[in-house]
């Protein structure tokens, strides 16, 4: 069944839709913080330093710079590898630019008029109209930003989603039956050969948030695919002894049935350059 991965941005109720249109399909849902969550216990990383790829409090990320690249490695693969398990609604601020553009999920973008989005935001947060509008331009600008610098993705770009929804337009049950709907036609015209590619999606990035996790790896460039469980690992520099200890490092992720390595120079994905 597709995935669901929608923006959450301030003022736009994102998480209230993602609950309802959950229950109305009988799917999973995973927010933000719940990623950060298992992604802080599965590769024992703070939370607090995981939270630079979907945190909410401005400018927090720039502390963390040097580190980006291993941060957003293991926040992907968490994520990657539930979308992989399908039936799931999930919402935060980068999740629809880790979805992969294959034809098993929608990229939902949330938007909505600035003045309700106020509104909202002040009510909340008891701020006044002006600080309100502030905070929410503040926002936006800081999150888009920062999805540019992981992922080299701009969040404003309409074409880089399947749905682009105005909360405001519908009640919030109308526009997650909206969405329900949506999400059926692309599970009726995904193939199963998709579906691979999803899985291969997750183990590679799996086997990427292992590598760079690993203490004499984690500054190696290099690009990791999946094709069918057979990984392969490209990179400047993978001669011996480095080879073999790439290789030992990913036969430890359980789905892996082979692995190539291949010294070689490579262009990085954008998110893999951060």
């Amino acid at each position: 069944m597709a995935v669901i991965a929608i923006t959450q941005h301030l003022g736009l109720r994102g998480t209230e839709l993602a609950r309802i249109t959950a229950e109305q399909l009988d799917y999973r849902l995973l927010t933000s913080d719940e990623l950060v969550s298992a992604a802080s216990r599965t590769y024992n990383v703070p939370a607090d330093a995981l939270a630079i790829v979907d945190e909410r409090r401005p400018t927090f990320w720039m502390r963390f710079k040097t580190d980006t690249k291993r941060f957003s490695a293991c926040f992907r693969a968490v994520v990657l590898k539930e979308m992989a398990r399908d039936r799931l609604v999930v919402i935060g601020r980068s999740v629809a630019q880790i979805l992969p553009d294959i034809g098993c999920g929608v990229r939902t973008r949330l938007c909505g008029a600035i003045e309700r989005r106020t509104q909202l935001v002040a009510a909340e947060e008891k701020l006044t109209p002006a600080l309100a509008e502030a905070r929410v331009r503040d926002y936006d600008r800081e999150v888009r930003a920062r999805i540019q610098t992981l992922f080299g993705i701009d969040i404003d770009d309409p074409s880089n989603y399947n749905l682009v929804l105005n909360v405001f337009a519908l009640p919030l049950e109308s526009s997650a039956k909206l969405l329900a709907a949506f999400a059926a036609e692309v599970d009726r015209a995904a193939t199963a050969e998709q579906w691979v590619q999803m899985r291969d999606a997750a183990l590679a990035a799996e086997v990427r948030a292992s590598l760079v996790n690993h203490p004499k790896l984690g500054n190696a460039p290099f690009r990791v695919q999946s094709f069918r469980g057979a990984v392969q690992v490209t990179g400047l520099g993978l001669v011996p002894p480095w080879d073999e200890l790439v290789r030992e490092v990913v036969r430890t992720v359980p789905g892996v049935k082979s692995v190539r390595v291949t010294n070689r120079e490579m262009t990085p994905d954008p998110w893999q350059s951060s």
